[in-house]
This record gives C-alpha cells, sequence and structure tokens, in this order.
C-alpha cells in the first residue's frame, strides 16, 4: 500500500478510497462503483479523530507533515516525505524540506476531504 494509503487507512480506520484526479474515487472490494448508492459514505470527523489520537502527546498535526504522519504511527523521515511526495506528484526542490513539507500538509489535507473526510480549512 501507498504511504498516503496508509495515512488515510490509519486515519479512517479503514481501507480508504483513494481518489485520483483522472479516476474519481476508486472502490474497495466490497463496495459498490462510484455514483452508485451503495457507495455513499458518511463523512467522518477528521479534526476530532486525530484530536483524540493527539490526546497527551502535543503534536500539531495541523500544521505539520512530520507531526501528522508520526501521529499516524508512520515513519516521518525525510526519505519516506520524498516518497510521499512522489506519490503525490511534487515537481519542486525536495531537497528544499520545508517547502515540500508545506506542499505536502496541503495535499494529504486535501486527499483527506477528497476521500470523504471533514477536516477544517486550516490556512491562516
Amino acid at each position: 500500500m501507498s504511504i498516503l494509503g496508509n495515512i488515510l487507512g490509519r486515519i479512517f480506520r479503514r481501507k480508504p478510497e483513494v481518489v485520483t484526479p483522472s479516476s474519481g474515487p476508486v472502490p474497495t472490494p466490497g463496495q459498490a462503483a462510484p455514483g452508485t448508492a451503495a457507495a455513499t459514505v458518511e463523512p467522518v470527523d477528521v479534526a476530532a479523530v486525530l484530536d483524540v489520537m493527539n490526546e497527551g502527546k502535543g503534536l500539531n498535526w495541523r500544521t505539520s507533515i512530520v507531526d501528522l504522519m508520526k501521529l499516524t504511527g508512520m515513519d516521518s523521515s525525510l526519505a519516506e516525505r520524498k516518497e510521499l511526495a512522489g506519490e503525490l506528484g511534487y515537481t519542486g526542490d525536495a531537497s528544499d524540506s520545508a517547502s515540500m513539507n508545506i506542499w505536502l500538509h496541503k495535499q494529504v489535507m486535501q486527499k483527506i476531504r477528497d476521500n470523504g473526510g471533514r477536516i477544517p480549512d486550516l490556512t491562516d
């Protein structure tokens, strides 16, 4: 499974429907095709889920991809973040980790929304 798929799976605690730009939601085994009534999934309050997961940890998942990955039990190393950036189509300079991290966080938050997660707009 992809790094993004692992993050989504750990947040949603289910096998996620990963949305790709060209195909829309891809149903997991046992689910109906997109656009059918059976494929309707109730939105998940992701902020509440992550806040519960974060109790006592003090991680800043709302702005940090590193903290979001740590919170979901993922390896947050630079190598893993570069691999995630590749999965998501990052075209910037991967050696500029600060810029890449900001981009990654925005992309992952959008993928969470695209896959049925309710999450507030976290931009300042």
